[in-house]
């Protein structure tokens, strides 16, 4: 027989532990329900079933356990795609998981300068940062990143998520050290494409006209000479469509670090400047650097380099002709974000390449270039090329910014941060920030159905994306040792050049040796891989010489050649 007294205690078992679970229930089932409304209410369209999907958040709710209570930093550039992380998924990743995320955005200059403290002081300022891949060949060099390839074996094993599907993220050769590391995962891409009124060159009065002062169609240009002449027929023929001034070019060229964008990402690759290879010239990259093995040897044509050689020269002089003769009065004084604002107000017929970041903002309905169904009056195609181009050389420049981890930053955070930068980039979530931001990093997002129902919109955006061309648009190279150091340097000499307070060629001599300078630096600075090792000065001959970069001035100019628009997007094919 029972003693009532164990009755009672019994009864008050039962109850504490049916409190408790309710307890561990109620604490659990808010995360649960989080998920289940981010899922059904934003994270649509997504490549994954709702399942799937839902497996998906309950890993990420799981494995950051440890972390729950934390505050995170992270730091990227100010674009749509980031916006979207910071002001949308950063608050699901918190309702989801229990981490709070602080993602400040700021300037891409900042980034860099924010990155650059960090490695240099060692002390934790961000927990991950989204940089741009043109980092690489300072990140494998120095020591003082994460290798990821390392980091999902080892310390990051428990956070690495199983469906994080690697081999089908399309940027991941832009973030791979030539030691086969990689050091950051993508997080969004977009090309420097070329970009022109489609409506326009579709007119017949303006393709007969162009027929008859230059003697081929009026199409999408494939060498310099022919986007030159296109220019020259918008700017100084046509002149005004529907009583407004128009122009054939657009560029922007204030003094500014993003004038060094502009020509490190990537004009002289275009003009033809390095050697052939992807993602990059070999020997001799599009900054004009070459290398011997992994150490860079040089980036002045006297020590094997090309960034003063007749095509960079030639690439420098076209940028200034074009600016002055076809592109607004406003140009020279304007920068990056103020230059992006143009194309949309319909005056413009073309520019030689434009950042497909820009698609979103070109895609509204109350633009000029926009039709009244929603399709683009513009389209985006290949960019041409300058006469010292040759196949199997990369075409263009694509940035792919990408998440990057510190070893200065403790390993609990490292963790922590490491499932942000996931979830920003899972299946869940890709397929919708990509139609948000319209920066791809995903094969089965670019594959996907509801991009080819999004297609006819986006002005050829997603048949870039479907083709061999986002393999020769690539970003800056593992030639260069220090990105933070030497990209302020493009914008800082080819500035006086455009001023006129130096010629190009001796600009581009002042350029070139301020690099080698700075080569020369750095492989004094013990404990870094891949160091530099100059080759000693030789006459500019010996160089030209040889076969490759640099090479010889080409005098003869070429015959304009254009293709039809769905000729040239073939070309990516």
């Amino acid at each position: 027989m029972i003693h009532p007294n164990k009755h009672y205690l019994l009864l008050m078992l039962f109850l504490f532990l049916v409190f408790t679970s309710f307890a561990v229930t109620a604490e659990l089932d808010p995360k649960s329900n989080a998920a289940e409304h981010w899922v059904h209410n934003e994270f649509q369209p997504s490549t994954l079933t709702l399942d799937e999907q839902m497996q998906e958040m309950a890993w990420f709710t799981s494995a950051s356990q440890p972390f729950v209570g934390m505050k995170i930093r992270v730091v990227s550039e100010r674009i749509a795609t980031h916006w979207y992380e910071a002001s949308t998924l950063a608050k699901a990743f918190y309702e989801i998981t229990g981490i709070h995320v602080v993602h400040e955005l700021t300037g891409e200059d900042d980034v860099i300068k924010k990155l650059s403290a960090q490695i240099m002081t060692r002390q934790n300022l961000y927990d991950a940062y989204i940089n741009d891949s043109d980092l690489i060949g300072t990140h494998f060099r120095s020591n003082a990143v994460v290798s990821l390839s390392d980091f999902m074996q080892l310390e990051g094993e428990s956070v690495t998520l199983p469906t994080l599907d690697l081999q089908d993220f399309i940027g991941l050769k832009f973030t791979t050290g030539p030691d086969g590391h990689l050091y950051q995962l993508p997080d969004q891409q977009f090309a420097n494409l070329y970009w022109y009124r489609h409506d326009w060159f579709n007119r017949k009065d303006f393709q007969k006209r162009f027929r008859s002062r230059y003697g081929y169609e009026l199409g999408v240009p494939q060498n310099w000479q022919a986007y030159e002449d296109i220019a020259e027929f918008f700017s100084e023929d046509i002149k005004e469509i529907d009583g407004k001034r128009i122009y054939g070019h657009m560029d922007y060229a204030k003094t500014d670090p993003s004038l060094g964008w502009r020509m490190s990402d990537a004009w002289l690759s275009m003009a033809g400047v390095g050697d052939k290879g992807l993602p990059n010239g070999l020997p001799v990259d599009e900054w004009g650097i070459r290398v011997e093995g992994c150490h860079p040897a040089g980036a002045s044509v006297e020590r094997g380099g090309a960034l003063n050689g007749p095509a960079a020269v030639y690439a420098v002089d076209k940028f200034i002709y074009w600016l002055n003769r076809f592109a607004p009065e406003e140009s020279i004084h304007l920068n990056f974000t103020q230059a992006g604002e143009w194309p949309g107000k319909g005056l413009i017929a073309q520019q030689i390449f434009w950042y497909t970041a820009f698609v979103a903002d070109l895609t509204k309905p109350d633009l000029p270039v926009v039709n009244q169904d929603g399709t683009p009056k513009w389209r985006v195609a290949p960019s041409p090329v300058g006469k010292y181009w040759q196949a199997g050389m990369k075409s263009g420049y694509q940035d792919a910014g990408s998440w990057t981890l510190l070893k200065s930053t403790p390993l609990k955070r490292q963790q922590a941060a490491w499932l942000y930068a996931q979830f920003v980039v899972s299946k869940t979530v890709s397929l919708r920030k990509t139609l948000v931001g319209l920066t791809p990093i995903r094969r089965s997002d670019i594959d996907s159905e509801v991009m080819t129902q999004r297609a006819p919109h986006l002005g050829g955006l997603v048949e870039f994306y479907r083709s061999r061309g986002r393999d020769v648009w690539t970003p800056t190279g593992t030639n260069v040792p220090d990105y933070p150091g030497l990209a302020n340097y493009w914008w800082q000499y080819i500035s006086q050049i455009i001023e006129g307070k130096v010629t190009t060629q001796n600009g581009m001599d002042n350029f070139a040796a301020a690099v080698d300078e700075h080569l020369a630096l750095i492989a004094d600075n013990n404990g870094i891989s891949c160091e530099p090792k100059l080759n000693p000065k030789s006459t500019r001959e010996f160089w030209l010489e040889k076969t490759g970069a640099p090479k010889q001035q080409i005098t003869e100019q070429a015959k304009g050649r254009t293709l039809q628009y769905e000729e040239a997007i073939n070309v990516w094919k």
